[in-house]
């Protein structure tokens, strides 16, 4: 058949020798007669093989890009450079999920899987650190078998059918000579050994279904969303295996006073005008207790007052953040006669008037235009 190698592989005519290799490999795995027993594929197999031992050869690509037509590359296994019938052998040992001769048998043994929790904190818990109690369900050591997964009294016994070793040969005869796999033993499922009498108590798993309490320790300072973990608090392992982790997902619950920003406290107090004016001493409800806010005399709205040392502590220092306060001034919408009447005398007192007078005068627009008009 007259195909193109290059579209016979799937790889451009620029693909490299590796992505050639790649390539080859990849349809081997779908087409060699001892995977696919399909007539089809066995041809198609042959083909593929047939560009491979062309392209794969610096010299016979050569020819081959200059017009050398696809049938000279003659069937693979006849020592032809680049071709390696290791290649072929390697490809379908790794395929049956053993690494080699020497690997021993699997170990039942298995790391349990990891646990993640979600809890909710609230602020005063970010400020000074706190303990939470975690309840979830997981699986713990079986206490009859102790993970050894058979019955008190009985232990494992090696498999006949590997001689314990986990794995078994397999001989088949394919195109190219006689293929040698491993793959592992069914009878034992690759352990080298068989569990006569499984544990009663965890089916031979060496674990059961429980429900588990931890205390976890949550520091000053985290963040929304910070995951602690706890090493080895996770799931137990099959058979005794090592625990997973336990992780700790926190979420920080909003407050109803005061917003974080780092390590500081921020929050907004809204005083009266006078207040503002005058200056006032008032109190604050913190975290640390009742604390004194002096509001000076002639406070500005958007201005701050600092309480040091009252924020947050952060992770791993010791000094704390500050708390900030914004002051918020309150002037007030609606007056009655009387207030009315001691704001007019007060702001005559301070010649807040004259304003008035200036605006009631045509103010600055007023002399624009009259000098507009002389000209």
């Amino acid at each position: 058949m007259n195909e193109d190698y290059y579209d016979l592989l799937g790889v451009s005519r620029e693909a490299s020798t590796d992505e050639i290799k790649k390539a080859y490999r990849k349809l081997a795995r779908t087409l060699h007669p001892d995977v696919n027993p399909d007539p089809e594929a066995a041809e198609k197999f042959k083909r593929v093989s047939q560009a491979y031992e062309t392209l794969a050869n610096t010299d016979k690509r050569r020819q081959y890009d200059m017009g050398g037509g696809p049938g000279m590359g003659g069937f693979p296994g006849g020592g032809g450079a680049g071709f390696d019938f290791n290649d072929i052998f390697d490809m379908f040992a790794g395929a049956s999920g053993m690494r080699g001769r020497s690997q021993g048998p699997v170990p039942r043994q298995r790391r349990g899987g990891d646990v993640l929790r979600r809890v909710r904190i609230e602020l005063r818990d970010v400020v000074f650190g706190t303990e939470e109690q975690v309840t979830f369900r997981t699986a713990e050591l079986c206490e009859r078998c102790e993970g050894s997964c058979c019955e008190p009294g009985t232990s494992p016994t090696r498999c006949t059918a590997c001689s314990g070793s986990g794995h078994v040969q397999r001989v088949a005869q394919s195109l190219l000579g006689q293929m040698v796999t491993m793959a592992p033993c069914p009878t034992c499922d690759g352990h080298g050994d068989v569990i006569e009498q499984p544990c009663t108590g965890c089916s031979g798993h060496g674990r059961r279904a429980a429900e588990r309490t931890v205390t976890v320790r949550i520091p000053s300072g985290v963040e929304n969303g910070t995951r602690i973990q706890l090493r080895g608090e996770g799931e137990t392992g099959e058979a005794g295996g090592p625990s997973g982790d336990l992780f700790v997902e926190l979420s920080v619950t909003d407050h109803d006073v005061f917003d974080r920003d780092g390590d500081d406290l921020v929050t907004t107090v809204a005083v009266p005008m006078t207040t503002a004016a005058l200056g006032a001493t008032i109190p604050l409800e913190t975290f640390d207790g009742t604390q004194e806010l002096d509001v000076r005399p002639g406070a500005q709205p958007g201005e701050e007052i600092t309480l040091k040392g009252l924020g947050v502590t952060p992770l791993r220092r010791e000094r704390r953040g500050d708390i900030r306060v914004v002051l918020d001034v309150d002037v007030p919408t609606s007056l009655s006669d009387e207030e009315r009447e001691l704001l007019e005398q007060f702001a005559a007192l301070r010649g807040d008037e004259t304003t008035r007078r200036s605006t009631s005068h045509g103010g600055p627009f007023r002399k624009l235009r009259d000098r507009l008009r002389d000209l």
